[in-house]
């Protein structure tokens, strides 16, 4: 089975975790844009508690998109605050130095399409995690076969960050947390939250 997955920005644990498991996924870039979803959203766990983290894209008018055609907001300081977001969260753990510096470079280059910042993340945190899965990106719809040699595990609409785990995808297990002793474990967190806190380990909390 082939999971096709929406694009997504850095990614929960959960996503690297379907990485980790297939040789080959499928990244759907010619979907339609949907808000509120992992497309635009990663998770942090502050101080405070739990963080979203927005991308800002540039206005759609209520039109349907294609993932593929998205722009990205120059207009707002959002990559600030998601380092300034992002250093109040780890920047007292033991391995944020040793990550922060690539995260403030792919977030500080310009990139013109969120599907371009998209997969600049995804593929970082598959350098942090040693993955080596083949990542397919189609730029047209994926029609998901369910027989055959060419079968798929459609999880597009199913993985989203108000919704349950899909079935298909096993919740990675309690790692240590920063603030775990103001607010418990934090799960389904970003894979930033990851590897601040776990660091070269992290690797092996995803196989799991």
């Amino acid at each position: 089975m082939v999971p096709v997955l929406s694009a997504f920005y850095f990614g929960s644990v959960e996503h690297y975790r379907v990485l980790a498991r297939h040789p080959k996924v499928i990244i759907d870039t010619g979907e339609h844009y949907e808000r509120q979803s992992y497309r635009t959203r990663t998770r942090i766990v502050g101080p405070n508690g739990v963080q979203d983290l927005n991308v800002q894209i540039a206005r759609d008018h209520g039109h349907k998109m294609p993932m593929h055609t998205v722009g990205l907001s120059t207009t707002e300081t959002w990559p600030q605050q998601h380092l300034h977001a992002m250093r109040s969260a780890y920047g007292n753990t033991p391995w944020y130095i040793h990550y922060i510096d690539a995260i403030e470079e792919v977030l500080m280059r310009r990139h013109h399409r969120l599907i371009d910042l998209d997969l600049a993340t995804m593929r970082l945190g598959m350098k942090w995690l040693g993955l080596t899965t083949e990542v397919v990106v189609s730029g047209t719809y994926v029609e998901v076969a369910s027989e055959g040699t060419d079968r798929h595990m459609d999880l597009r609409t199913s993985f989203q960050p108000k919704k349950p785990l899909p079935p298909e995808v096993g919740p990675v297990p309690p790692y240590p947390q920063v603030f775990a002793d103001r607010h418990g474990f934090q799960a389904r967190m970003s894979i930033i939250d990851l590897v601040c806190n776990c660091g070269p380990q992290a690797k092996q909390v995803i196989r799991a």
